[in-house]
């Protein structure tokens, strides 16, 4: 089908991606420093694992709940049932090092090649959406037809390694690939937009020495989706906002800083609009928690594992930005020790295995 941003092009002109064509495409993100240090890199995606592994005991939980039987919770849990830690990782993160692996193998995001790396391994705990990307493939529909038109949030767990073939040359394709991973399982305005604006954040957190000012947060999050999403209708399921229809970044912007303006805790903000799995629940919970807690990065963990519902997703990209923040340097050493080795529930490399070759194709 010709180049990634020849697919993309076309994607647009018929109609075969749920997004509108914004400026960011033509856009190349910002040059990394040139004293960048890999840990930055190593932190984004190990920040991934250690918040998805924080939180995946009791995710679904609500806060209280979650605190009535654990108290605060500032390390790995016991596994339920018997189970190995290495099973506790969601499918969404083993989709995310997924990624990765097949990156690794084609040097490049080859978004076919993804998708069949994804129905050709097995992903264990799949969801609804994921499923439904699977049984669409199997069917013999072509990669990009294949994604559900879904509001959830599995497709932001794993758009964090979309940054890794860019890191030597930035340009445009970013973005590119970005919009084609989401869209592989996840066809959806509010979905492909939240990611874009991920990755954005992501990216310029590299380029930091500190945490931004915390409106930051909040305006890079609305500037990226509000001209990729457009005026698009969701809903809030349940809390103070249920009468609430329209773009998820409307709602992020105006009712996020609403609460920090009233200087709310984390807990009191996201009860008000229910921090589960749709994204307008999630975008929200994550910005407000990085703006509260961005200058703490383990405060910021811990903050999304406790008072949150959809808590090991929420907890993963808020890890994953301190860690790109940060560095490794920012998380406790027993968490970076204690961490699952295999986030794909395959025997061979592990996430520093992983993190080796990484390093050695797009790195050194």
């Amino acid at each position: 089908m010709g180049s990634n941003r020849e697919i993309l092009e076309n994607l647009f002109r018929t109609g075969g991606i749920d997004l509108v064509r914004g400026p960011i495409f033509d856009q190349s993100p910002a040059p990394l420093p040139d004293d960048l240090g890999f840990s930055k890199v190593e932190g984004m995606l190990l920040g991934l694992v250690i918040g998805e592994t924080l939180g995946m005991t009791t995710e679904g939980w609500t806060p209280e709940k979650r605190r009535t039987t654990y108290g605060e919770i500032r390390d790995y849990l016991p596994p339920p049932h018997g189970e190995e830690p290495i099973a506790l990782t969601s499918d969404d993160l083993q989709l995310a090092f997924c990624t990765v692996e097949q990156m690794l193998v084609d040097g490049a995001f080859r978004p076919e090649r993804v998708a069949d790396h994804f129905l050709h391994r097995h992903i264990f705990g799949r969801g609804f959406t994921v499923r439904r990307f699977l049984a669409n493939r199997r069917s013999g529909l072509p990669w990009y037809q294949c994604g559900p038109k879904s509001s959830r949030n599995g497709a932001l767990v794993r758009i964090a390694a979309m940054v890794i073939p860019h890191l030597k040359n930035p340009t445009s394709e970013l973005w590119v690939d970005t919009a084609l991973s989401a869209m592989i399982t996840h066809n959806d305005a509010a979905s492909t937009a939240s990611c874009l604006a991920l990755v954005h954040i992501l990216w310029s957190l590299f380029g930091m020495d500190e945490a931004p000012d915390p409106p930051w947060w909040l305006e890079r999050y609305v500037s990226v989706a509000r001209q990729l999403e457009g005026e698009t209708k969701y809903r809030v399921r349940s809390g103070k906002f249920v009468d609430y229809e329209g773009p998820v970044w409307r709602f992020v912007e105006q009712r996020v800083w609403e609460a920090y303006g009233n200087g709310l805790t984390v807990l009191q903000a996201c009860s008000q609009w229910h921090s589960g799995a749709e994204l307008i629940e999630t975008v929200p919970s994550l910005i407000y928690i990085l703006m509260c807690h961005g200058a703490q990065s383990e405060e910021a963990v811990v903050r999304a594992v406790n008072d949150t519902e959809d808590n090991d997703t929420i907890a993963a990209m808020v890890g994953a930005a301190m860690g790109a923040l940060y560095g490794t340097g920012c998380f406790p050493a027993h968490w970076v020790k204690n961490l699952p080795q295999h986030p794909t529930h395959q025997e061979g490399e592990t996430v520093f295995g992983l993190l080796a070759s990484v390093r050695k194709m797009w790195w050194e």
